[in-house]
């Protein structure tokens, strides 16, 4: 290898005197160069030196108002994680009570820092998100007193309005142990038993007497689920799954997501009866949001009781009501050889016809049978949506290379719909559809009971000769 790569053997080589000098060169103007230089000599001096230094920062971050732009937002972050792996790698591991205290405060810069600069993209919310993911080992090692701890952790998580504080509860519950938990809880009944107008500062109840002047109500049921959702938290860190789940209301617990959630604890438990009983509970209908959550679970329970019979009739049934290939292939597994292939054509037989055209679509292409695919779309042209974009599109593309008039059909049915609904933003992707339409019609053999391309194309010209911005786009 070159004397002249840089590394840290060939720098060492250089002698500390020379590096020294080199060092004071290129931070000469450079800000963050030269505050990294002094955290350094600090933390060779002691973490406690070191602590001073970066508490020291986290206030001049804290206290800083102007907005961040974008020419400045990279050296932002860089501070940010500058401070904070100095905080993790530098002073928690001889001084793990300082490294909580900092990273507690560095936590708690997250509202100060995102109101002042633009984070669309996610990266200085990740920061945070990072250095919280710290925050619970740091606190297992360090000599914590469970009741302050039990009130910082309260007032962080109504505090949290950037998401920094996210599960800090969880977090925080080994640290915490029985006496913290125990604090912690009691806290949560004060505020609970606490009037909406009650005099404090705390912004939780701010927001909730401001709510209150518009609604009441509304006001007095968001306390509530903020009061359940955190005392839910403290029960699952204790293990204790029944007051865990008699904190859901019984309109919480007749939704799939809910449903699917508590399950999955009973399951842990080793309790699959419970665990059916709350899937049953919550059973959805038609393709709702967690249905596939909800279906895996249902299946998962059955067979955990053994009851796989119950489990294989249940998958065909949610396949024909959903089409889910997983749950197809699931069912198929489980049959005697030649029987599946059998059944096989019988699901897809089902998919060409079912009533959803757009997930039989999807269904083709993910199994995948392209020749099905275009025999469906052949077949149904007419039943096609052209406001369905993604679901034709992909398969369109799919299908271009061997199944062209398929192809050509999907297309056809977007352009149509953009003339017809006059979508100019779509106008320039129906021109790219016509000309696909052309190339396919060089492959393809023969329309049968489907007009040619140049049929098409004359029929489209009289029909809508005024869309003059998509024949322009055309030609």
């Amino acid at each position: 290898m070159s004397k002249k790569t840089l590394n840290t053997a060939n720098l060492a080589a250089l002698g500390a005197d020379r590096l020294a000098e080199l060092l004071i060169e290129v931070s000469t103007g450079s800000a963050d160069m030269k505050r990294r230089l002094r955290l350094e000599l600090s933390h060779n001096l002691g973490p406690a030196e070191l602590a001073r230094d970066v508490r020291k920062r986290l206030v001049t971050i804290r206290r800083a108002k102007s907005y961040v732009g974008w020419r400045k937002r990279n050296a932002l972050i860089k501070d940010l994680r500058t401070q904070s792996a100095m905080i993790i790698d530098k002073i928690a591991p001889d001084a793990p009570a300082d490294a909580f205290d900092l990273l507690w405060e560095f936590l708690e810069l997250a509202p100060f820092v995102m109101s002042r600069v633009d984070d669309s993209k996610g990266d200085v919310g990740a920061v945070f998100c990072d250095a919280r993911e710290e925050i619970g080992p740091i606190a297992a090692r360090a000599p914590l007193d469970p009741i302050p701890l039990a009130e910082r952790t309260w007032e962080a998580v109504q505090t949290n309005s950037d998401g920094a504080f996210d599960a800090v509860i969880t977090r925080m519950a080994p640290s915490l142990g029985e006496t913290g938990m125990a604090h912690l809880k009691s806290l949560i009944h004060q505020f609970e038993a606490a009037p909406l107008d009650a005099t404090d500062d705390h912004p939780a109840l701010q927001f909730l007497r401001e709510l209150r002047g518009r609604n009441g109500n509304y006001a007095a049921q968001r306390k509530r689920r903020f009061i359940q959702m955190h005392l839910r938290e403290v029960a699952l860190a204790q293990g204790d799954t029944e007051t865990y789940i008699s904190l859901f209301s019984s309109t919480d617990l007749a939704r799939p997501t809910v449903a699917v959630e508590v399950a999955e604890l009973w399951v842990a438990q080793g309790n699959h009866t419970a665990a059916l009983d709350a899937l049953e509970g919550a059973q959805p209908k038609g393709r709702v949001a967690g249905r596939g959550a909800w279906d895996a679970a249902y299946v998962n329970v059955l067979m955990a009781l053994g009851r796989e019979d119950d489990a294989q009739a249940y998958r065909w049934h949610c396949f024909a009501e959903t089409l889910d290939p997983d749950m197809l292939r699931a069912h198929l597994k489980q049959l005697p050889d030649f029987d599946d292939l059998e059944v096989e054509e019988a699901a897809k037989a089902h998919a060409a016809t079912f009533k959803d055209l757009n997930a039989a679509i999807g269904f083709f292409l993910a199994w995948p049978d392209l020749r099905g695919l275009a025999t469906m779309i052949e077949t149904r042209a007419d039943r096609l949506s052209g406001t369905q974009v993604a679901a034709l599109t992909e398969a369109a593309d799919a299908l271009r290379s061997r199944h062209p008039l398929a192809a050509a059909l999907c297309w056809r049915t977007m352009i149509e719909a953009a003339l017809r609904e006059g979508a100019k933003a779509r106008y320039a992707q129906a021109a790219d559809h016509l000309m696909d339409c052309a190339a396919a019609d060089l492959e393809i053999e023969g329309y049968g009971r489907f007009e040619s391309n140049d049929a098409f194309v004359q029929r489209l010209r009289k029909r809508h000769a005024g869309k003059v911005a998509f024949w322009t786009r055309v030609t």
